[in-house]
């Protein structure tokens, strides 16, 4: 039995010692990379403005106006969003997306201006490896943009070699967060 035992413990050390090491190894994929706090962007897109945080429960219509719009599947009936004030007058909103870019999630603050159009895009956690992420020059081409047709790959916004996973998950989430506002808003409308 003493062989046995010491044989057991000696590999039972040799597999911890080897998970260990994996473990170690995988640790940069396994924590999100917190690149900015949403505190942080709503400071950058909204300086000395009150915003406020919001929970916006969808309606069955409000889901499906808002899939039809976007082209997309929406996932869950209950939004995140924060609404920008100035002397009460709504200056902005700023929309939380958290999806699957390869197989990792990312987070994107898309931030709106009072009319709709996205004012800018901000990935506040990203948990694939970074070579994955586009420059934020990339993310500069959706300032501006609004819901209609050209706002995809290959047409308004380009695609990056390296990254076209990212890519089309980013576009998809600001296409996302455009037709959830407006159906929030109550414009069904896609240009």
């Amino acid at each position: 039995m003493h062989n046995s035992a010491t044989f057991f413990k000696r590999r039972g050390l040799w597999v911890a010692a080897v998970v260990a090491t994996q473990v170690m190894s995988a640790t940069p994929m396994l924590h999100a990379t917190v690149l900015i706090t949403v505190e942080e962007v709503l400071e950058l897109a909204f300086p000395d403005v009150e915003t406020t945080r919001e929970t916006v429960f969808l309606t069955e219509d409000q889901l499906r106006i808002a899939a039809e719009a976007a082209e997309l599947e929406i996932e869950g009936a209950m939004v995140t969003r924060f609404v920008a004030r100035s002397d009460g007058a709504v200056v902005g909103f700023a929309y939380l997306d958290t999806h699957r870019v390869r197989t990792l999630p990312e987070t994107l603050v898309v931030i709106l201006d009072s009319g709709g159009r996205v004012r800018r895009v901000e990935v506040a956690a990203f948990r694939e490896p970074l070579d994955y992420k586009p420059g934020d020059s990339w993310y500069r081409q959706f300032d501006g943009e609004e819901l209609n047709r050209d706002l995809a790959l290959d047409r308004n916004i380009r695609p990056i070699t390296g990254a076209t996973l990212t890519a089309r998950a980013t576009t998809d989430a600001v296409r996302r967060s455009l037709a959830i506002h407006a159906s929030i808003e109550g414009d069904e409308g896609v240009q």
